[in-house]
């Protein structure tokens, strides 16, 4: 994903550097004004604002999924944690929220708890990264805020989820 990162800003810094100002030797004095031609008014490339929370979701990944009844990340949440840890020593004055959420299985009580596991584990690797941690918020909502309301094992696995949410 650092690739498909690098890769996209390369590109914007290379838009950016075939615009070129009008020639004014090109100007004869005939009088009359010079209209723009099609390259003068390039238009900068449209997405969203570096930072934001819509670059982060886009860019980054803003989710983690984790097995039924499990706080423990695997090889494809550690990789995404670690492009949020990048995008947080970009910019280091943003903090954010981890939620933990969980499918509808199991009591209430149980599901906040495991909700709280799951955002301590993704906080707890994000330290481990070296991001501060008083940056990062923990809250769970167990079941409470499902992303899928079917009772499916695929709505399920939606459901059990980290999500890492700017402030």
């Amino acid at each position: 994903m650092r690739i498909k990162f690098l890769s996209v800003f390369a590109a914007v810094a290379l838009l950016a550097a075939c615009e070129t100002a009008p020639d004014e030797s090109a100007n004869t004095g005939s009088g009359g004004n010079v209209q723009p031609t099609s390259s003068t008014t390039a238009t900068a490339p449209t997405g969203p604002a570096p930072g934001s929370a819509e670059d982060f979701v886009v860019n980054v990944g803003d989710r983690v999924f984790f097995d039924f009844d499990s706080s423990a990340l695997d090889g494809e949440a550690r990789t995404t944690l670690e492009r949020q840890a990048f995008f947080l020593r970009k910019y280091p004055s943003t903090s954010v929220t981890i939620e933990g959420h969980c499918d509808e299985r199991g009591t209430r009580e149980y599901n906040l708890a495991l909700g709280e596991r799951r955002a301590s584990a993704v906080k707890d690797y994000m330290v481990s990264l070296g991001i501060d941690p008083s940056r990062l918020n923990t809250i769970s909502y167990g079941k409470e805020r499902p992303v899928n309301p079917a009772s499916t094992e695929q709505a399920w696995a939606e459901n059990r989820r980290g999500v890492t949410v700017l402030n």
